[in-house]
Protein backbone atom coordinates (compact mmCIF):
# COMPACT_ATOMS: atom_id res chain seq x y z
CA UNK A 1 0.00 0.00 0.00
CA UNK A 2 2.90 2.58 0.66
CA UNK A 3 4.50 1.54 -2.96
CA UNK A 4 0.51 2.43 -4.32
CA UNK A 5 0.27 5.68 -2.91
CA UNK A 6 4.14 7.30 -3.81
CA UNK A 7 5.25 7.20 -0.13
CA UNK A 8 7.81 5.57 1.44
CA UNK A 9 6.79 3.16 3.85
CA UNK A 10 6.54 3.82 7.46
CA UNK A 11 4.15 6.17 9.14
CA UNK A 12 3.25 9.20 7.02
CA UNK A 13 4.91 12.32 9.65
CA UNK A 14 8.63 10.41 9.36
CA UNK A 15 8.50 10.51 5.24
CA UNK A 16 11.64 12.94 4.09
CA UNK A 17 8.49 15.36 2.53
CA UNK A 18 7.36 15.99 6.18
CA UNK A 19 10.63 16.35 7.62
CA UNK A 20 11.56 18.33 5.01
CA UNK A 21 8.58 21.10 5.26
CA UNK A 22 9.30 20.87 9.36
CA UNK A 23 12.62 21.52 9.22
CA UNK A 24 12.69 25.00 7.21
CA UNK A 25 9.77 26.14 9.37
CA UNK A 26 10.94 29.09 11.98
CA UNK A 27 10.24 28.37 15.47
CA UNK A 28 10.13 30.99 17.98
CA UNK A 29 12.75 31.56 20.15
CA UNK A 30 12.21 32.38 23.72
CA UNK A 31 11.88 35.83 24.75
CA UNK A 32 13.13 37.34 27.82
CA UNK A 33 12.44 39.90 30.23
CA UNK A 34 15.23 42.20 28.59
CA UNK A 35 12.97 41.80 25.20
CA UNK A 36 10.01 42.29 26.66
CA UNK A 37 11.56 45.44 28.48
CA UNK A 38 12.93 46.50 24.39
CA UNK A 39 9.29 45.59 23.40
CA UNK A 40 7.44 47.93 25.86
CA UNK A 41 10.25 51.05 25.41
CA UNK A 42 9.41 51.13 21.59
CA UNK A 43 6.07 50.96 22.29
CA UNK A 44 6.20 54.09 24.90
CA UNK A 45 8.09 55.60 21.96
CA UNK A 46 5.18 56.00 19.41
CA UNK A 47 3.63 58.56 21.40
CA UNK A 48 0.31 58.34 20.55
CA UNK A 49 -2.87 58.21 22.99
CA UNK A 50 -4.90 55.60 21.14
CA UNK A 51 -2.48 53.42 21.51
CA UNK A 52 -1.77 54.08 25.31
CA UNK A 53 -5.46 54.07 25.42
CA UNK A 54 -5.97 50.39 23.69
CA UNK A 55 -3.23 49.34 26.10
CA UNK A 56 -5.03 50.05 29.09
CA UNK A 57 -8.32 49.02 28.12
CA UNK A 58 -6.47 45.12 26.86
CA UNK A 59 -4.62 45.20 30.28
CA UNK A 60 -8.61 46.22 32.21
CA UNK A 61 -10.61 44.13 30.61
CA UNK A 62 -9.30 40.94 31.60
CA UNK A 63 -8.54 42.01 35.14
CA UNK A 64 -12.05 43.19 35.27
CA UNK A 65 -13.66 39.87 34.52
CA UNK A 66 -11.71 38.16 36.84
CA UNK A 67 -12.83 40.15 39.77
CA UNK A 68 -16.35 39.70 38.83
CA UNK A 69 -15.88 35.93 38.41
CA UNK A 70 -14.44 35.77 41.80
CA UNK A 71 -17.13 37.99 43.66
CA UNK A 72 -19.39 35.81 41.94
CA UNK A 73 -18.33 32.59 42.72
CA UNK A 74 -18.73 34.37 46.72
CA UNK A 75 -22.74 34.22 46.19
CA UNK A 76 -25.13 31.83 47.46
CA UNK A 77 -27.35 31.21 44.93
CA UNK A 78 -29.35 27.85 46.75
CA UNK A 79 -31.95 28.89 48.75
CA UNK A 80 -31.77 28.97 52.14
CA UNK A 81 -32.95 26.09 54.59
CA UNK A 82 -36.51 25.46 54.94
CA UNK A 83 -37.50 24.38 58.46
CA UNK A 84 -40.60 22.44 58.38
CA UNK A 85 -42.47 21.59 61.67
CA UNK A 86 -44.25 18.48 62.20
CA UNK A 87 -47.38 18.28 64.55
CA UNK A 88 -47.59 15.07 66.50
CA UNK A 89 -50.82 13.50 67.72
CA UNK A 90 -52.02 10.83 69.91
CA UNK A 91 -53.06 7.60 67.71
CA UNK A 92 -56.55 7.42 69.66
CA UNK A 93 -57.72 10.37 68.63
CA UNK A 94 -61.70 10.75 67.92
CA UNK A 95 -62.96 11.65 64.95
CA UNK A 96 -64.84 14.38 66.14
CA UNK A 97 -61.17 16.06 67.47
CA UNK A 98 -59.60 15.37 63.99
CA UNK A 99 -62.54 17.46 62.20
CA UNK A 100 -62.46 19.76 64.71
CA UNK A 101 -58.63 20.56 64.33
CA UNK A 102 -59.41 20.50 60.23
CA UNK A 103 -61.95 23.23 60.49
CA UNK A 104 -59.62 24.80 62.95
CA UNK A 105 -56.87 24.69 60.13
CA UNK A 106 -59.02 25.73 57.68
CA UNK A 107 -60.18 29.01 58.70
CA UNK A 108 -56.35 29.73 59.28
CA UNK A 109 -56.25 29.35 56.08
CA UNK A 110 -58.96 30.99 54.76
CA UNK A 111 -57.90 34.13 57.05
CA UNK A 112 -54.09 33.90 55.50
CA UNK A 113 -55.51 33.93 52.14
CA UNK A 114 -58.12 36.78 52.08
CA UNK A 115 -55.35 38.90 54.20
CA UNK A 116 -52.93 37.68 51.01
CA UNK A 117 -55.99 38.93 48.57
CA UNK A 118 -56.37 42.39 50.30
CA UNK A 119 -52.65 43.26 50.32
CA UNK A 120 -52.79 42.45 46.33
CA UNK A 121 -55.89 44.38 45.89
CA UNK A 122 -54.11 47.41 47.60
CA UNK A 123 -51.37 46.85 45.27
CA UNK A 124 -53.39 46.69 42.54
CA UNK A 125 -55.38 50.35 43.65
CA UNK A 126 -51.90 51.76 44.44
CA UNK A 127 -50.88 50.93 40.25
CA UNK A 128 -54.17 52.07 39.03
CA UNK A 129 -53.50 55.43 40.88
CA UNK A 130 -50.10 55.94 39.10
CA UNK A 131 -51.54 55.22 35.89
CA UNK A 132 -49.79 51.45 35.64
Amino acid sequence: MAAASGRESGPYWHSKRVALILSTMPLPRPSSPRALLADIRAFAAESSPYKWGAAAVAVIMPIAIVIVFTLDTRTNIDPPAQIIYVEQWPANRSDAEIKAQQKKDKAESDALKKERQRQFQKVEKDLERIGI
